[in-house]
């Protein structure tokens, strides 16, 4: 197996920090075979803290034979060890490595919407069950050459930037999160408690409703990296225009320069630059697709750059990123749907947060 300490400290944050895999607890381990040198090193963790590890490795090209081939029927069938999982294992540890992030540009939007609406249950229960303390989870991805071309970086480089992003260089990983994590909660305990937010920069002027709502601070036990405080915003209460600047990899396609307008907390107008047909299709899956699901607030500045890949740009230390769609129940968020769609607003340029009218961050940095 791979002998490089940074890929052996990363399985140890998503073990033993993450979600503190304990002795007799079933742990999914699913990833793409790409990841194999993290997904094993995962594994060895996981015997070692006395958990039962079951891996779920998808093969290369998989996902797209499996568009280019299911019938309406089968994408429609949910198989019975996925129910299993979501409704008894303790632990998932999931791990993206994409060899290929346009693989399904060529898959019609609705046969994507289709089996996201079918699924939408099982995310609805995983996410119950981790709000009521019950599951736990974490999402990674492992260093390819496709997010590396993605972000426009070689290998090498984005290997290093990314496992320095997910603190798996320092001394003491299993500590690390803990100590990088003091501002954002101190962040998330200060805008707690307030009524409204109302964020300006070029093409956006929105107020969100916060009133009664958790703040939720991302340490590094649901993402790695990590590095956000979340809640979900009152769902009629989100009034405004909103453009987004980073453009994102959806469901295989580009999408980017991405503006949404609000009434009464849904969306009734938008527009992108590249990927419009399927935004709109995303949009038009449910009922609460329109809605906001979540409003994130990015403390990572050790991300400093977009790289087209939302785990990591939805972070970036003076940036906002809203998603439409399910929100997560214990942020107080009631909004339901299958689709939770994450784009990322940069406010280090002209950008400035309010909080019930005090300015809590202007041109991307915090001043409360």
């Amino acid at each position: 197996m791979s002998g490089d300490p940074k890929v052996q400290n990363l399985a140890k944050i998503l073990v033993g920090y993450s979600t503190q895999v304990k002795e007799g607890e079933v742990v999914s381990i699913d990833g793409e075979n790409a990841a194999a040198p993290l997904l094993l090193a995962v594994y060895e963790e996981v015997l070692k803290a006395g958990g039962n590890p079951v891996l779920n490795v998808a093969l290369d090209g998989q996902i797209a034979a499996y568009f280019k081939h299911a019938s309406d029927k089968q994408l429609e069938w949910i198989s019975p060890f996925a129910e299993w999982m979501v409704d008894h294992a303790d632990v998932r540890i999931a791990i993206g490595a994409t060899t290929n992030t346009r693989e399904l540009s060529g898959v019609p939007p609705e046969r994507q919407s289709l089996r996201q609406s079918v699924t939408g249950d099982l995310m609805t229960r995983a996410m119950k069950r981790s709000a009521e303390g019950d599951f736990r989870w974490v999402y990674t991805i492992f260093p390819t050459s496709a997010y590396a071309s993605e972000a426009e970086m070689s290998l090498a480089d984005y290997e290093d930037f990314y496992y320095g992003a997910c603190l798996a260089d320092d001394g003491n990983p299993l500590t690390a999160w803990k100590r990088a994590s003091e501002e954002t909660e101190r962040l998330a305990e200060w805008i707690e408690g307030h009524e409204e937010v109302r964020i300006t920069a070029p093409g956006t002027d929105i107020k969100l409703g916060i009133a009664g709502r958790k703040f939720i601070p991302c340490v590094g036990d649901h993402n790695m990296p990590d590095g956000e405080f979340f809640t979900g915003p009152i769902e009629d209460a989100t009034e405004g225009e909103v453009s987004f600047h980073l453009p994102a990899v959806i469901g295989g396609r580009e999408v980017s320069g991405v503006r949404l307008k609000f009434e009464a907390g849904k969306i009734v107008d938008a527009s992108a630059e590249r990927g419009e047909e399927f935004l709109i299709a995303q949009l038009d899956t449910d009922e609460g697709a329109r809605t906001l699901g979540e409003l994130g607030i990015g403390t990572n500045y050790g991300i400093d750059r977009g790289t087209r890949e939302v785990l990591l740009d939805e972070k970036i230390g003076g940036t906002i990123h809203m998603a439409f769609g399910q929100a997560y129940p214990e942020s107080g968020g009631t909004n339901e749907s299958a689709v939770h769609t994450d784009l990322v607003c940069d406010l280090r340029l002209g950008g400035k947060m309010e909080v019930d009218g005090v300015v809590m961050q202007e041109d991307g940095k915090f001043i409360v």
